[in-house]
């Protein structure tokens, strides 16, 4: 998120060893979304992220066996104006969109980002930016009049920090206060949007506030730039990592935001089809020991590329109640590093 680069700049540390494989148009998922309002369905298919993220030219994230494949980007008016049709040519699968802040402050490009990501055929959700000064009623109150509620968005995202450089609320609130405060919201947000919200929050509030299980029935996205998430995050299992704030992506001017999905290409194909929906089911840790099966359709460059990437290996995942189908949670002790062949992105 925009606030804790500005408050807390962090640089990717030379010893991330990660490389990340560059795939070909011929190789890759359709992405198969039928986004609301958005008429056809695009038909291009999706390649690798193009990005030159510090010196090294290449990045792949690995879990175990799993690589992630399924990249993505966060934004806000700090990225200007995008083209996001060059987003998604570039190989972006999916985009959160900062809307509000506080109970008062709309992102100023949000609903220029909303609509022209929905246009190009980009997955988004929207994410707002906790103000622990203000009353959680009013916060919620302010996104539900900003943020529309759309079938195939993704679930909306609460973005937990604690910002002491801020100018109106550098407050910080006693835990449990802070917990309840984030259980209004989040119980608000499934009420009215259908879909078990997310969890976006730095290493140093998710030490002081939601270390241990608190929380673990709804999807974690977290930041950790300069080292895997279990070794910031122990114990914590997650479903979106956060893994730079200097990337770069065709159609963005500025450095930008890079995320990675925990599961398969052929998970996210799963539950972007279903539009993300609500199916009531509590959070269920399960352990998978075999390898995605395709769905019909996918290309078969595609069927080997990901036979190649989810060979089968004891990783854990988990039932969310995010989609109709899951949102896969890695188990953060498992993560481990792995260097694959690099080569060079396309710029």
């Amino acid at each position: 998120m925009e606030a804790a680069a500005i408050s807390q700049p962090q640089s990717l540390a030379t010893s991330l060893t990660m490389t990340r494989r560059s795939i070909s148009l011929s190789a890759v998922v359709l992405m198969g979304l039928a986004l609301a309002g958005c008429g056809s369905v695009p038909t291009a298919e999706v390649s690798a992220p193009q990005t030159g993220d510090h010196p090294f030219p290449t990045l792949t994230h690995t879990v175990g066996h799993h690589v992630h494949p399924v990249h993505g980007i966060d934004v806000s008016k700090y990225q200007g104006q995008i083209d996001w049709e060059q987003v998604r040519a570039a190989g972006v699968s999916f985009a959160f969109i900062k809307a509000t802040e506080g109970g008062d402050r709309l992102d100023s490009r949000f609903r220029e980002n909303w609509e022209a990501s929905r246009r190009a055929g980009v997955p988004r959700g929207a994410y707002h930016f906790t103000y622990w000064c203000r009353p959680m009623a009013d916060q919620i109150a302010w996104f539900k009049r900003n943020v529309p509620v759309e079938p195939d968005a993704l679930p909306p995202v609460l973005d937990v920090e604690w910002n002491f450089q801020s100018p109106t609320c550098p407050r910080r609130v006693p835990v449990a206060l802070a917990q309840a405060k984030m259980r209004e919201f989040l119980h608000a947000m499934e009420r009215h949007y259908g879909k078990k919200p997310i969890i976006y929050a730095d290493i140093k509030f998710h030490r002081e506030v939601l270390a241990g299980n608190e929380f673990a029935e709804y999807p974690f996205w977290v930041r950790s730039v300069a080292a895997v998430p279990h070794e910031r995050y122990p114990g914590r299992r997650w479903a979106f990592w956060q893994i730079t704030a200097t990337g770069r992506v065709a159609g963005i001017n500025t450095p930008v935001d890079r995320n990675v999905f925990a599961g398969t290409r052929q998970q996210w194909q799963q539950i972007a089809q279903t539009g993300f929906r609500h199916r009531g089911q509590p959070a269920t840790a399960v352990a998978a020991a075999t390898p995605a099966q395709s769905p019909a359709g996918m290309p078969p460059q595609a069927l080997a590329l990901a036979a190649a990437e989810t060979t089968p290996t004891q990783v854990q995942t988990a039932t969310t109640s995010v989609p109709g189908a899951a949102i896969p949670a890695v188990d953060a002790p498992a993560m481990t590093t792995a260097p694959l062949p690099v080569s060079r992105p396309r710029f």
